[in-house]
């Protein structure tokens, strides 16, 4: 490794680790006696069960808390779309939520637009769409709403097109304090260079990442790897999704090594929540919620040791 590499490497680290402290009143941690990273868990975990109608919306919070002993959480605007704007279904949403103790960290936002479409005139559309989602989640108390990075064109043009629409609501979500970060979520968005290319040119501390750990699938039977993918991302992170599918019988997840992909996490200087997002189908999405929980607890106390 060059000395070049060494010192670019430790800067992303120290910038990293000035990213996470600069989270921690926001996402409710005590710098002083916080483990090494809290656990959330994403609506998405649930979406079976919502899509049938099985539970509520309103009722995330308290399922939470109650069913998984977790208290902080990350909506999806799909299970509350004609509410945006709604500012009494927003209060109910954050009453309850603060009546159970329970964080409300983002929301992740799907269905508005190609914030990096090739046309001006539709980009400025996606950035309007995603305008209402800020303020749902100002209303919310959350510090972030998850967008996607979707365009076309060559792999330069993406990147400068995504750039531009994401540079373009993140000046507006930064009046609110709010912070617009992208998860890799397919296309381009799930090469990781060509994402953190994106972070540079934007350029804006409101602007960052939420690295997933399994969504690196770029087009087909096209897979970006999944541990370089995360650690390109990492120095922009601003909150992170251990997505898990299916468990062997030592409890651990079959896809993902998450020791591995934790130390890639930890060494990035990343002290924020770590969101759990279960999409198998083996097991049932409460007891795939409580499988992931239990991995992630196991990694942490094991990492512990490493990390301090």
């Amino acid at each position: 490794m060059t000395s070049t590499t060494l010192h670019r490497r430790r800067f992303l680290q120290t910038t990293a680790a000035i990213g996470a402290s600069a989270l921690l009143p926001s996402l409710g941690l005590a710098a002083d006696k916080s483990p090494l990273f809290k656990i959330s868990v994403a609506q998405w975990s649930l979406h079976k069960a919502l899509f049938a109608k099985k539970i509520d919306n309103l009722d995330f919070a308290q399922i939470a808390k109650d069913e998984f002993d977790i208290d902080a959480i990350e909506y999806v605007n799909q299970f509350f779309k004609d509410k945006a704007k709604d500012k009494k279904y927003l209060a109910e949403m954050h009453k309850r939520a603060a009546d159970h103790g329970v964080n409300s960290l983002l929301i992740m936002v799907d269905g508005e637009g190609q914030l990096g479409a090739r046309e001006k005139a539709k980009r400025a559309q996606t950035v309007e769409n995603h305008k209402k989602w800020v303020e749902a989640a100002a209303n919310l108390g959350c510090h972030a709403i998850r967008v996607n990075a979707a365009s076309s064109g060559t792999y330069e043009e993406q990147i400068e097109l995504a750039a531009d629409g994401l540079n373009q609501l993140t000046q507006y979500a930064s009046t609110y304090q709010l912070r617009v970060i992208v998860e890799n979520h397919g296309g381009y968005s799930s090469d990781g260079a060509w994402l953190a290319e994106v972070m540079r040119r934007v350029n804006h501390p409101h602007c960052g990442t939420l690295p997933d750990f399994g969504n690196f699938r770029v087009r087909g039977n096209s897979w970006y790897d999944r541990y370089e993918g995360v650690k390109e991302l990492m120095p922009y992170a601003h909150a992170v999704s251990a997505k898990s599918h299916d468990f062997d019988e030592n409890g651990n997840e079959t896809r993902t090594d998450y020791n591995r992909m934790m130390d890639i996490v930890l060494d990035a200087g990343y002290r924020g929540y770590v969101g759990i997002e279960y999409e198998g189908s083996a097991l049932d999405e409460y007891a795939g919620i409580k499988a992931t929980k239990k991995l992630l607890e196991r990694t942490r106390n094991e990492l512990t040791k490493v990390y301090g």
